[in-house]
């Protein structure tokens, strides 16, 4: 049984790694909601998986009792996580709207429904401008600054982020001077993402709700991922406690039979 609790605390490492992972992307370090349950559980689980093993390498029933009962705790939340992520992540396009002569995506708000938990928690009031402030804070576009005119447009590795915040609409008609700069066309103001873009450093297309639907995307593709992660190691877990509580009772009865054996009950 200790080997098993073993690999229990060592299965720990993917959801740690994910958290972590998760943590370094620059939309998730500004959002600030996925990154620390996913290294607080793995954490919990690493350490009730090491007790677990110390439980059954020295023989502590009690402790070893504690480890199954709070392990199954955590695979219970661990499960509600994955759930979660994955429920909270179903509503929206699956992609980005291909525009003639872009190699990359464009991404429209209107693909998420107003009800849907991402966009009605993060795309709204105080939060969005601690959102928007944070994102002007990183090098998400300052990457894009040495692309010419053909590289920009060619540029398919452009991520939602970039795509949705860092240039205005290609159905605005700006015309391309620099990545960070573009002229403004005559009716910019017919779409409130047209109006709402600026060549001034830390504005740019900040306040565009195609920045809203980039993050959006952003959040959907990597938080996906690190589910994938979460609901595997989940399984892993559950499999891996359903052989430890077998081997739990095995060793029990084992014991129990050998006590009444000593105390006679048997020839």
């Amino acid at each position: 049984m200790a080997g098993m609790n073993l690999v229990a605390a060592l299965l720990s490492i993917p959801v740690i790694a994910s958290g972590i992972w998760v943590s370094t992307q620059a939309d998730n370090a500004c959002v600030h909601i996925l990154q620390w349950p996913l290294i607080g559980l793995g954490v919990a689980v690493l350490v009730v998986g090491v007790a677990g093993f110390v439980a059954a390498f020295w023989r502590l029933p009690w402790l070893l009792l504690v480890y199954l009962v709070t392990m199954l705790f955590l695979i219970i939340i661990l499960a509600c996580l994955a759930a979660f992520v994955f429920a909270v992540t179903s509503s929206g396009g699956d992609g980005g709207h291909v525009v003639p002569g872009r190699a990359f995506l464009e991404y429209d708000l209107d693909d998420y429904s107003s009800g849907s938990w991402l966009r009605r928690h993060l795309t709204q009031g105080r939060r969005w401008e601690r959102i928007k402030a944070c994102l002007d804070a990183t090098n998400i576009c300052s990457d894009l600054n040495q692309t010419t005119a053909q590289e920009f447009f060619a540029a398919a590795w452009l991520s939602p982020l970039q795509s949705g915040c860092c240039k205005p609409p290609t159905r605005c008609g700006y015309t391309f001077v620099t990545p960070s700069y573009w002229i403004s066309p005559t009716d910019a103001a017919a779409d409130p993402d047209c109006a709402a873009w600026s060549n001034e450093q830390g504005r740019f297309c900040f306040s565009c709700n195609s920045c809203k639907a980039g993050l959006l995307r952003n959040l959907r593709t990597e938080w996906r991922r690190a589910d994938i992660i979460v609901a595997v190691t989940t399984a892993l877990l559950l499999a891996v406690y359903a052989m430890g509580c077998y081997a739990f009772r095995t060793a029990s009865n084992t014991d129990h039979l050998f006590r009444r054996y000593r105390q006679g009950y048997y020839t």
